[in-house]
């Protein structure tokens, strides 16, 4: 099977992924330059090859079947590795210092993320970096995809070890947080059973601090009794909770700003310690690319000195403590 696959040649890839997104020999034939008997007979030499049918012919168009979309998918990957190849050499032949994408979650991560990215640009100012927020569990979807190059971000399930590496960076705190006129504003400490009473605006089931809420009450043996709105984004929780009752846990890092400003309170609950670790999350087997070691370099550099200044804070004069090391984990 190596052996034929090995026949596919770039020109093969390139008609696999524009008849995969027209569905159409005529149009797919057109885009290629060629006759459409020639697409008809390029498409059954990609069959030949790999012995198995990939398309379904309809009379108005041509569906992948199982196999058909299994290689459609590799021809897409091919090609994306092969265009984002030409661009960082082109980039790097002219002077350049290539390309980098980043996906992060919000909260402490962005905050660490920002220092990064302003040393990182300091020190490699042609490096063309994207940055991408989301919530882990749809980062994790990008960095196997290679939409990104690295992530910040917490694993969603244990079977993501098998395939990505996971360095840990830093710990992160959370907060109930309300609008500025909540009744609970300046209560002491609620209790989880009230606040189980009041409506909760809470991130969807896959993500890490969805787990981390559910976690609190389940463990307390209480459940949420009033209105749920499920949403990833902070901006529409914040609107939310401007204009509503609802709580929110959030993390602190992210709502420091809008506390600060007024725009928030936090409500002095106090939280078990379940507050997930999160940390830098690569390709297992792939080697990073320049851009990606030159960033995660500087980022543990930030992650570290927070650590050590937040350790400098607790401590008491003359206690001698060392900052937690990071775990890496290769499973």
């Amino acid at each position: 099977m190596l052996a034929q696959v090995s026949r596919l040649r770039f020109r093969h890839l390139q008609f696999l992924d524009i008849l995969g997104k027209t569905r159409n020999l005529r149009l797919t034939a057109e885009q290629m330059y060629m006759t459409q008997s020639a697409a008809t007979k390029v498409l059954m030499d990609i069959e030949e090859m790999l012995e198995a049918r990939l398309f379904d012919r309809l009379p108005r168009d041509m569906q992948p079947n199982e196999l058909g979309l299994f290689t459609l998918r590799y021809a897409y990957s091919a090609l994306d590795g092969h265009r984002k190849f030409v661009d960082e050499f082109s980039n790097l032949k002219l002077g350049g210092h290539g390309h980098l994408s980043i996906g992060a979650i919000s909260g402490a991560a962005a905050h660490l993320l920002i220092a990064a990215v302003a040393e990182l640009q300091r020190l490699r100012p042609l490096l063309v970096v994207k940055v991408l927020e989301q919530s882990s569990d749809q980062l994790i979807v990008w960095l196997a995809e290679r939409k990104i190059d690295v992530m910040i971000g917490r694993f969603t399930d244990e079977s993501q070890r098998d395939q990505f590496h996971y360095e840990n960076l830093t710990s992160e705190g959370l907060q109930i947080t309300a609008g500025v006129h909540h009744p609970l504003r300046g209560s002491k400490t609620p209790g989880l059973r009230e606040l189980s009473n009041w409506p909760w605006i809470l991130y969807p089931t896959s993500t890490a601090l969805r787990k981390v809420s559910d976690d609190i009450f389940r463990s307390t043996g209480l459940s949420l009794t009033s209105g749920i709105v499920e949403t990833p984004s902070f901006l529409f929780a914040l609107e939310l909770m401007q204009s509503t009752t609802m709580l929110s846990l959030q993390p602190a890092a992210l709502v420091d700003k809008y506390v600060r400003r007024g725009l928030l309170t936090r409500i002095a609950a106090e939280l078990p310690n379940r507050i997930p670790d999160f940390g830098l999350i690569t390709l297992q087997g792939e080697p990073p690319s320049t851009p990606v070691l030159a960033f995660m370099d500087v980022i543990r550099s930030m992650a570290d000195r927070e650590a050590e200044a937040a350790l400098a804070e607790r401590a008491t004069p003359g206690a001698r403590t060392k900052p937690r090391g990071r775990t890496s984990s290769r499973c």
